[in-house]
């Protein structure tokens, strides 16, 4: 078990199994289909109060909820790290950039430093 960072923890280019099944699952979820099962149970769920099914039908059911919502909680999460670090690259370039841009142009220390600061800022908190 590791607590490193989703992006920080392959060491390779090549997407890990968890990697693979995790964009499998995110692309799933976010299908029309995937919400036709979640609006099955939520109906089945319904329906078995309704129609006074045994108790433990509904509590099945429920437990069928919770656990796609603690799938999808970790999936979510999963997702939001990966898109934050690839956000951060982007804006790590720009600013990598734009100091590369300034030094050739008008050379300004105090511009400078605040564009040294900002590149790789995240890595320090």
């Amino acid at each position: 078990m590791t607590t490193q960072h989703p992006t920080e923890r392959a060491s390779s280019d090549s997407p890990s199994p968890f990697e693979r099944v995790a964009e499998r699952a995110s692309n799933f979820t976010s299908s029309p289909a995937f919400f036709g099962l979640c609006l099955l149970l939520i109906v089945a769920w319904a329906a078995s109060y309704a129609l006074g099914l045994s108790s433990t039908a509904s509590e099945l059911l429920g437990f069928g909820m919770t656990a796609v919502t603690l799938l999808l909680l970790a999936l979510l999460k999963n997702s939001e790290l990966r898109s934050e670090h690839a956000i951060q690259v982007k804006l790590d370039a720009i600013a990598a950039a734009l100091l590369e841009q300034r030094r050739h142009a008008e050379p300004s220390a105090e511009v400078d430093g605040e564009l040294e600061r900002a590149v790789r800022m995240h890595e320090q908190l």
